[in-house]
Formats: C-alpha cells, sequence, structure tokens
C-alpha cells in the first residue's frame, strides 16, 4: 500500500472515529436534557397537574395557569385571592367586597344576570362560576363558545377545602392551596372534637324576616350548626327554605341566630321578643353573625362557625 493510500485511509477512519464519537455526544446531552426536563419543577406543571373535576362532573383542563380569571361568585373570588391569584382576576359579580382590593375589580353581572359581551370581551382564560347562583343557560353559553368554565356548588365546610385544592391546581398553586386546605380542615377537626359530645342545643337560623327565610339541611350554615353539637330545626327542608311562623313557634328552638344582609344586626331580629315563651327569648339566646362570615364558602366561614359554636355554648352554659 503507498504511503498515499495509507494517509488516506488514516485520515478516513479519524473522520468516522470524531463523526462516532459527536453522535455519541449529541445523544448523551439529549438524554440528560430530557431527563432534566422530567425532573424540573416547571415540566412538574403539566397539562395533568392542570386537570380537575368540577361539581357537574366536567373535566376542566387548562394547558398553562391561567392569566385572565372572571370569578361569577364573591366567595369564588376570596378563594381565589387565598390562592395569591388577585391579580389574575379581570371580572367578578356584584358584591365581591373582599378582600378590599376585590371591591376595586370590573363587576360583570349579579345574581340573576350575566352581562355576556363585557365577559366575552374580557377574553379569560378561566371562568369560575357557582352552580346555583348564576344563570345556568348562561354558563353553557359561554362553554359553547370554547370558554374554560369551572362550576362549583360548594355546600359544607369541607367543600370550601376541596374548592380552595381544585383552584390550587387549575391556576399553578397547588402547594399553596394543599397547605390552605390542610390548615383549614384541621381547624376544623379541632371544632368538631371539641363539640363530639356536647348536649344537643336547638337552633333556628333566620336569613329574611319577610318572608321568613331559614337554611335547610343541604346548606353551608346548617353544617355549622352541626359541628357546634346543634340540631337546626329545619334540617329536613331544602335549600333556602320559605318557612311559617306557626312552625317556628312549635318547634321552639333554644336559639335564634340571624344574619341579614349587612354587617349589623337586622332590627327584626328584636321582633321576637313578642315571643316571650320560645326558649330562646326566655333564655335571652337571640344572636347576629355578619352573613359574609356564614353565607360565603371561604376561608372566613372558620370564623363565623367559631362564632355561632360560641353562641349555642352559651345556651348550655346558661
Amino acid at each position: 500500500m503507498s504511503n498515499t493510500h495509507l494517509m488516506q485511509v488514516c485520515a478516513y477512519k479519524r473522520a468516522s472515529i470524531i463523526k462516532y464519537t459527536w453522535r455519541a455526544f449529541v445523544a448523551s446531552i439529549s438524554l440528560l436534557f430530557s431527563y432534566i426536563l422530567t425532573i424540573s419543577p416547571a415540566h412538574s406543571q403539566s397539562a395533568d397537574s392542570l386537570t380537575v373535576i368540577d361539581d357537574d362532573q366536567r373535566t376542566v383542563t387548562l394547558d398553562s395557569p391561567p392569566q385572565r380569571i372572571v370569578s361569577l361568585a364573591p366567595s369564588l373570588t376570596e378563594l381565589l385571592f387565598s390562592l395569591g391569584v388577585g391579580d389574575r382576576i379581570v371580572g367578578v359579580m356584584d358584591y365581591s367586597d373582599f378582600p378590599p382590593q376585590a371591591a376595586s375589580l370590573p363587576v360583570v353581572g349579579r345574581f340573576d344576570m350575566l352581562d355576556m359581551e363585557r365577559i366575552i370581551s374580557l377574553q379569560p382564560d378561566l371562568i369560575v362560576a357557582w352552580r346555583s347562583g348564576n344563570p345556568r343557560g348562561a354558563l353553557q353559553r359561554l362553554a359553547e363558545l370554547g370558554f374554560s368554565v369551572y362550576i362549583a356548588e360548594p355546600d359544607s365546610l369541607d367543600s370550601i377545602a376541596s374548592h380552595l385544592q381544585r383552584l390550587g391546581r387549575l391556576t399553578g398553586k397547588a402547594a399553596e392551596a394543599e397547605s390552605l386546605s390542610q390548615g383549614f380542615r384541621q381547624q376544623l377537626d379541632t371544632l368538631r372534637q371539641q363539640h363530639l359530645y356536647d348536649e344537643n342545643v336547638t337552633v333556628f337560623y333566620q336569613v329574611w324576616h319577610s318572608p321568613i327565610i331559614s337554611v335547610g339541611g343541604t346548606e353551608l350554615i346548617n353544617d355549622m350548626i352541626a359541628m357546634c353539637g346543634g340540631t337546626n330545626i329545619f334540617a329536613e327542608l331544602p335549600t333556602g327554605p320559605k318557612v311559617n311562623l306557626e312552625d317556628i313557634l312549635a318547634r321552639n328552638p333554644q336559639v335564634i341566630i340571624a344574619s341579614g344582609s349587612t354587617e349589623a344586626a337586622p332590627d327584626w331580629l328584636q321582633n321576637w321578643l313578642a315571643w316571650p315563651d320560645l326558649d330562646a327569648v326566655r333564655g335571652g339566646h337571640l344572636y347576629f353573625i355578619p352573613p359574609d362570615l356564614v353565607q360565603r364558602h371561604s376561608l372566613r366561614a372558620l370564623q363565623g362557625t367559631r362564632q355561632m359554636c360560641q353562641y349555642i355554648d352559651q345556651v348550655r352554659n346558661r
């Protein structure tokens, strides 16, 4: 073999070795990069973690954490602020006034009507809705238009923690939601254990006076009463029942607790003084709890429950 030919063969071998080594290096780097993506926090926020089942048993999936959220219930607005995503909310329902900065957000509707044109113009990535508090037809229309709609129907204290967790997953705040929900449940369990063996107290909860509206057995307030060792005298009725005076007098509650519509005790609570034979009146057990602490499914419901328990305990400690 001539020297020239030998040199050509050696050069070819060297080129082949370099080419093979380079390909192996590139393959190793690609494998390492894929592995890093798999374990990195950014990659962990996958589509699976942005998927939840709402209270209509519908699967809600987002490609990425939403940056433009419309909240169609004051309680849901509170939960979103609790998760630290209040700055992403671009529209709220009337009476969304807590925390205070929520009051400055654009209003896109009230309990019986949604401003569809305004909601659509806001182009939200996520709409969180209240099944029994929003017009069903409007929610269906928003879904048909392609908007991601999460529907909630909270009915108990535990459901507050559940929605907090689901909203946390949707908004990319799963860790924060888990911490908040665990703390909330732990405090509820402490209250539950404190009153587990208490003497039963019968409770009439009055939401309004004309007509007289109470709470049924599937409502948040009923859950609060039960946690405090009380019995709602209208627990067998559905949500928001209208009741008559004769039934209240016949069931003779040991305590009457009212909420009304403002942060002050309603004047009509004192109307019960006209019935001195009622156990609640005779014992001086007419009480008031600010409505936002018992009628909103938010973390503040814990405050309302504690206040409820204090009032019921006063009947036991008479």
